[in-house]
């Protein structure tokens, strides 16, 4: 039995990886391992490790590895917690693969300490390119990396050209859309207790709405906040409801999380509701009815073009990344966010574009880890 142990550091690693887990968890010959990591673990960001307890997913270990502060500094800090723990937890659990998400801090910590160990390292969602530090990590984890699953097929091209040997490159989409797919196909109702929790009004979720997800940009640090009063001054003058998420971890969102104080205490917020994390099936159901995703996360790229939601991504955080025609960029101005909210309101939902994968990813993924053969050994083809 090949045992494989996922590191989920964060809300968006597990929905990111969760469809991988559970088909690794599904498979005759694979035993899965689960490591809930730094913010992953906590209250302030939504305690997600309680998701993935609920989800059916027994813990393996809990892994403090955030330092306090959210600066550039203390994101380097909590790489460094996180090489000085995941060796010791490795080395309890002996797993015959790790599997690292993605291109978060936590992500190069798991990729730095698996490769010293001579763990095969398994890596999701490489080659992608983007603005911030994000992407900078993403490359190194590649490069880390022995076995590869990117979502698109610019990536997977991408990596080759790094010199990683194509059979070791399998495109298999992104997990997330698995988890997307899903939850279209059930087609159930959003729950009636939506806003038992979080903080803010209420309104009536049937009519029309905008979801807004924004985080820090690392490259930007000490502009969220804002940043983030611009993105909530253009909500304010399309005057439609909306539902917030609070930001990541990442450097700076403290600032993003002041803004958003800052605009609660100061401006009416009987159409706003905030949410520190919401559950998967939740937050898809919401885009699907949203009249526009607004902000900067990924999720307006990946699942927006499988679902048709139109996206309004605001700054440089996802540039140049892969997108379909439901994404309008524009930069930090209210007036020019809320002019795109507006074009992007009259335009309605879009087609749905599969650019990120079709629903299949997660058994991809497994079966390909069931007959790779630990531990590999990186061989370049420049």
């Amino acid at each position: 039995m090949r045992k494989v142990c996922v590191v989920v550091g964060s809300r968006a690693n597990y929905s990111s990886i969760k469809s991988v887990m559970r088909a690794v968890d599904r498979h005759p010959d694979l035993e899965l391992q689960v490591v809930a990591a730094a913010s992953a673990i906590l209250g302030r960001y939504g305690a997600v490790v309680t998701h993935i307890e609920q989800d059916g997913f027994r813990i393996a270990a809990r892994l403090h590895m955030l330092v306090e502060g959210e600066t550039p500094a203390t994101m380097v800090q909590s790489t460094g917690m996180g090489l000085v723990e995941l060796p010791v937890v490795f080395d309890q659990l002996r797993p015959d693969i790790v599997v690292t998400v993605g291109d978060r801090f936590e992500t190069m910590a798991t990729a730095v300490a698996a490769a010293y160990m001579n763990i095969t390292l398994a890596h999701t969602m490489g080659g992608e390119i983007s603005g911030t530090i994000d992407e900078s990590i993403r490359h190194a984890v590649t490069k880390f990396a022995h076995v590869h699953f990117p979502a698109c097929e610019q990536a997977r091209e991408r990596i080759v050209r790094l010199g990683e040997r194509p059979e070791h490159v399998h495109l298999v989409g992104c997990p997330r859309i698995d988890l997307v797919a899903e939850i279209l196909q059930d087609a159930l109702p959003l729950r009636n207790d939506l806003f038992g929790t979080g903080v803010g009004g209420r309104f009536d979720i049937d009519g029309e709405f905008l979801l807004v997800s924004q985080h820090p940009v690392t490259t930007e640090y000490g502009s969220g906040r804002d940043q983030i009063l611009a993105t909530l001054q253009a909500v304010e003058q399309v005057g439609l409801p909306a539902i917030i998420l609070w930001p990541n971890a990442d450097a700076g969102s403290e600032d993003i999380a002041a803004g958003m104080r800052w605009f609660r205490e100061h401006r009416d917020e009987s159409r706003l509701h905030f949410f520190k994390n919401l559950p998967t099936d939740v937050y898809v159901r919401l885009m699907a009815r949203a009249a526009c995703l607004v902000g900067n996360s990924s999720s307006g790229i990946r699942e927006g073009a499988f679902i048709g939601t139109p996206a309004v991504n605001i700054g440089t955080r996802q540039m140049n990344r892969q997108r379909g025609p439901n994404v309008v960029d524009v930069d930090y101005d209210a007036d020019a966010i809320a002019g795109a909210i507006d074009a992007q309101r009259r335009h309605g939902r879009y087609d749905r574009q599969p650019i990120y994968g079709d629903g299949c990813a997660g058994p991809r993924v497994a079966d390909i880890l069931a007959v790779t053969s630990p531990p590999l050994q990186k061989v370049l083809t420049f």
